[in-house]
């Protein structure tokens, strides 16, 4: 027998005579799966009806044990999904996330009642603590990796969860809000084609709600001219910027920001007006005479008595020049009648 043979087996005979109590992290139970056991902790948190295990969730949430509240609250909805006790559990469970401050995972553990149990008592609470946790990540709080390492902000799931809050209740409390929320999201993210949509269906889904709707009207024209300010030689969006802040004085003349509707109209006309000759500028080197001078009229029209215009019009002046055809040389004198010959005598 070599060494390593020698070795081999005194390890194994240590192993059978001297044995010991392995922690074993991960235990099957029939009719609840694979679980996982703190090495060392004792099992005696579980109980045989419902109503008991809830009572070790409350009692350990009450003590600050969010861990063992958490897999009691689990072992409820999991064992008991159709009790009484199941829809209070659901809800321990998000409260528990929350302590933890693993709230991606408490919104997802309050958005799983409200679907499982929509008739719960205190599914009202949920919202408003829904709302809570979109807010904190629309006011740039990071989502986590794996529920515990901070690893971005993130305004698309952030839309998505005020998403969720109004399609569960688009005319309650916090409907409205949230979806003003959903415009805000996507501004933050610089999707304004986005946050428009938002806003629009805020203005159009909240129109008896005079400061809201308000609020939507303004946001949307906004929205509209961020995304002017970004769109370079396409002026439909300076042209949509300007026709919503229009509506916006049309329908709520009082409101306090009308004048500023106004002066945000002059920077679009004078914008538009810019990018309508950088436009002309481009045809006519081109050698596009006819396009030039169509985006030469449109500054015009734009902004007429500015410096831009005056420009556009000498521009005009000399592009009619080009495209006007010369015109037909005129006729000279007329020649005189050639000579008749004389008439000859009869005889």
């Amino acid at each position: 027998m070599n060494r390593f043979a020698a070795v081999a087996v005194l390890v194994l005979l240590g192993l059978f005579l001297f044995p010991y109590r392995s922690p074993a992290p991960l235990v099957y139970r029939p009719g609840e799966g694979w679980s996982y056991e703190t090495p060392g902790a004792k099992g005696d948190w579980r109980r045989a009806r419902a109503k008991d295990q809830l009572a070790v969730s409350q009692q350990a949430f009450d003590k600050k044990q969010y861990r063992l509240a958490l897999r009691s609250c689990q072992r409820v909805v999991k064992v008991w999904p159709l009790s009484d006790y199941a829809p209070q559990a659901q809800y321990l469970m998000g409260r528990c996330y929350e302590a933890r401050k693993q709230d991606e995972k408490a919104f997802n553990a309050y958005e799983a009642m409200l679907e499982k149990y929509p008739k719960s008592a205190n599914s009202e609470e949920v919202q408003r603590r829904q709302f809570a946790i979109a807010v904190r990540y629309l006011h740039g709080q990071w989502f986590k990796l794996w529920g515990y390492i901070p690893f971005f902000p993130s305004m698309e799931k952030t839309s998505d969860m005020f998403a969720k809050i109004v399609r569960y209740g688009p005319y309650g409390e916090l409907g409205p809000e949230s979806q003003m929320n959903i415009g805000a999201a996507r501004e933050k993210q610089k999707d304004y084609p986005l946050a428009v949509k938002a806003y629009e269906m805020a203005a159009d889904r909240y129109s008896d709600q005079t400061k809201v709707a308000s609020d939507a009207q303004y946001k949307e024209a906004m929205a509209y001219y961020k995304q002017a300010r970004k769109a370079g030689y396409d002026q439909s969006i300076a042209g949509q910027a300007i026709a919503t802040f229009t509506d916006f004085m049309a329908l709520y003349p009082d409101d306090a920001r009308v004048a500023e509707a106004r002066r945000l109209i002059s920077t679009l006309r004078a914008e538009e007006a810019l990018g309508n000759f950088q436009v002309a500028e481009y045809y006519e080197k081109q050698k596009r005479w006819d396009g030039a001078l169509v985006y030469y009229n449109e500054v015009l029209l734009a902004s007429a008595g500015s410096p831009l215009a005056s420009q556009a019009r000498v521009r005009i002046e000399q592009l009619k020049k080009r495209t006007t055809p010369p015109a037909p040389p005129t006729a000279g004198p007329a020649a005189p009648p050639a000579p008749t010959a004389p008439a000859v005598p009869a005889k």
